[in-house]
Parts: structure tokens; C-alpha cells; sequence
């Protein structure tokens, strides 16, 4: 298996943006903004079909349609974080105009590749040539630095958003960046397990390490290794049985390990919520 050229290229690309979606999901879960990584998803999938109807490389409608959209949801919310009222309504128009440009160049009329737009709803990890693949590999690098970088006050500014401001961090620009690299993971995860499915990527794993520990690094670890080792086991999957996806099989294995978590600790419980002072959790 691992001397298929085709199965090396989706590991160089799933390994990547396993990492980066395993670090941003767990943020996700603990800030409660799950709904707008839904949403951001989707918004990959208009960019997609509107790259598509203008005749333009699909990425360009991934990563611009889901980075403006990061930044409008901030703008439309407190300190960064947009209520689930809006993020709805934002969702419902954003998916009409997707299904409206998907009319339009089934029809023909935009001259655009329906074909290779439809994609984006169900990713083709398998049809990474090298050079995709490297590029994938290169965002979901980028995407880990820059976790990495605002991972200490994002932390402070998810858990006591009061008190960080009252410190002088800057939870609204805080809120706002980390959205931008939920949208460019969501951009580049669609390449590869599809719109559709990208969701279960970014919430199961994090959900399972929010589970087994409540200690923030080792969760932020937990939930990007539990993310690789569904999108490994998941391609292998694939490869042994033709007919079954590799989308399906990632996300089916990474669904499995949070519903495996239940046995693991049955009773756990996320400890503490947003907002509650930090000196409690102490």
C-alpha cells in the first residue's frame, strides 16, 4: 500500500490537516462555535462551486470564500464569537447561493467544471497529485503555527473572556483570527474528506480528548493524535475495501473513537464552561 504513489500523497496531505483540524477542533469544542465550523464548511462548498462557475482554481473560491466569511462572522458577534441566531441565518444564505451556483453550472451557462466542484462535497484525498498534496501539507502546517502562536491567550480568552480583556488581551481579535484559521483548515480539510463530512474531522476527535482529559495541552495533543490515527487507519480502510471512500472511512473511524470514549470514562463530564472564573478551575 504505501508504495502507491496516490496512497503517499494522502498521507503527506491527511497527516497535515489531521493535525491542524485535531488543534482547531478542540478549540472549536471548548468554545462552543462547532455550529460555525458547520457553517464554514459549507461556505467551502460555494467558494468551490463559485471558483467553478467562473472558470477559476478551485482553491481560490475555497480559501477566499471561507476567510471573508471567518471575518464577517466577527463582525457580527461579541468579542468574536457570533450567536448561534446569526450564524444560522448566515448559513441559510450562504448554502442557497451554493445550490443557486450549482444550477447554474449544471446548466452550462457559467462554462465552469461542475464536475470538479461537486468534489468539494465529498473530498477525493485519493486524486491529490504530488504537487496538491504538498500544498495541503504546507497550509495545514501554516494552520499549526498558527495555533500554536495564539494557543496561550486563546486559552485565557476562551475560559474567562472578562478577565483576559480586564489583562489587556484582545479577545475580539483573538476571536477573529482563530475563526480565519478555522476557514482555511475548513478550505484545505475539504480537498480531502469533503464538505459534507468535514465536521465529524474537526468535532470527534476533539470531542473524544475533551473527554479523556481535562488538561488543555495534553487535550490539544490527544485531539490531533486521535485526528491523524482516524485519517491513517480511515486511507487504509479505503485501499483494502475499493468501494468504500476514504471520506467516509475517515470520518466513520473518527466517529467511532469519541463513541469508543464512552466506555473508556462513562461518566466524564467536561469540568468547567466558558465564562466560569478561572480561579475555579484551579
Amino acid at each position: 500500500m504505501l508504495g502507491q504513489e496516490f496512497v503517499q500523497n494522502a498521507l503527506l496531505a491527511g497527516s497535515l490537516i489531521a493535525v491542524a483540524s485535531g488543534l482547531v477542533g478542540w478549540f472549536l469544542v471548548l468554545r462552543r462555535q462547532v455550529f460555525a465550523a458547520d457553517a464554514l464548511s459549507h461556505v467551502a462548498f460555494t467558494g468551490a462551486i463559485a471558483a467553478a462557475l467562473l472558470g477559476v482554481d478551485l482553491r481560490l473560491g475555497l480559501f477566499a470564500a471561507t476567510a471573508a466569511f471567518a471575518v464577517a462572522l466577527t463582525g457580527v458577534g461579541r468579542r468574536g464569537v457570533a450567536d448561534d441566531v446569526a450564524i444560522g441565518t448566515a448559513f441559510a444564505w450562504i448554502l442557497g447561493l451554493g445550490v443557486l451556483f450549482l444550477a447554474v453550472v449544471a446548466t452550462g451557462a457559467g462554462g465552469g467544471d461542475g464536475a470538479l466542484a461537486a468534489r468539494s462535497l465529498f473530498g477525493s484525498i485519493f486524486g491529490l497529485a504530488r504537487p496538491d498534496a504538498e500544498l495541503a501539507a504546507a497550509v495545514g502546517a501554516a494552520i499549526i503555527a498558527g495555533i500554536a502562536a495564539i494557543a496561550r491567550p486563546l486559552l485565557f480568552a476562551s475560559l474567562d473572556p472578562g478577565v483576559a480583556a480586564s489583562q489587556g488581551v484582545r479577545v475580539g481579535l483573538l476571536g477573529a483570527g482563530f475563526l480565519v484559521l478555522v476557514g482555511l483548515d475548513a478550505a484545505e480539510a475539504t480537498q480531502a474528506v469533503g464538505a459534507l463530512l468535514l465536521l465529524g474531522l474537526l468535532a470527534a476527535p476533539a470531542g473524544a480528548a475533551h473527554r479523556l482529559t481535562d488538561n488543555p495541552y495534553r487535550g490539544l495533543l490527544l485531539s490531533a493524535g486521535l485526528a491523524v490515527a482516524a485519517t491513517w487507519i480511515g486511507i487504509a480502510l479505503s485501499y483494502a475495501i475499493a468501494s468504500l471512500p476514504p471520506s467516509s472511512a475517515i470520518i466513520g473511524v473518527a466517529v467511532a473513537i469519541y463513541a469508543m470514549t464512552f466506555a473508556v470514562r462513562p461518566g466524564a463530564r467536561r469540568r468547567r464552561e466558558p465564562g466560569t472564573p478561572v480561579a475555579d478551575v484551579a
